[in-house]
């Protein structure tokens, strides 16, 4: 009986595992982008409603950004992510590797790439001011993360 019993919590021990991680909102049980290891991208700050009158200019769209956030203690490379609103405006990283337990900015408007700065080169806004949904997708489409929100009077949000 012993053996049994043994068995049948090895099969069991699995399917508890995955169930505990659907639970705590682990991404790696609901995507198999994230790699096993538990290495992960977040989503974790997004100024939706840059300050001041939405006019338009490059200084304006560029106060307008999502932070992604490198939780693990690995460099993890985002060459091929996307990032995306309800809309189906998109943004696709080039060839790009996040340090570990770094930050990127996703900036709207136009600039100059840096390790901390990617720019969407957008011509006017992406987030809307009253509600949104980012999406991060790795570079074979499956969805890392996402953070909805509702429009707020801070004009950002952390996910």
């Amino acid at each position: 009986m012993g053996k049994k019993i043994t068995r049948w919590l090895a099969t069991l021990l699995p399917v508890i595992a995955t169930a505990g991680l659907l639970l705590t909102g682990n991404a790696a049980a609901q995507s198999s982008a994230v790699p096993a290891t538990g290495h992960r991208i977040q989503i974790y700050k997004i100024y939706y409603n840059s300050p001041g009158p939405d006019t338009g200019s490059n200084s304006s769209l560029n106060h307008e950004w999502v932070r992604l956030y490198n939780t693990s203690g690995s460099n993890i490379s985002l060459t091929h992510w996307t990032l995306r609103d309800a809309a189906g405006h998109r943004f696709k990283f080039s060839t790009y590797t996040l340090g570990a337990h770094s930050y990127v900015k996703i900036r709207i408007g136009h600039g100059t790439r840096t390790q901390t700065n990617r720019y969407w080169n957008m011509s006017w806004y992406v987030w809307n001011n009253t509600g949104d949904t980012a999406t991060l997708k790795d570079s074979h489409g499956g969805t890392v993360d996402s953070c909805r929100y509702t429009g707020r009077s801070a004009g950002y949000v952390y996910c």
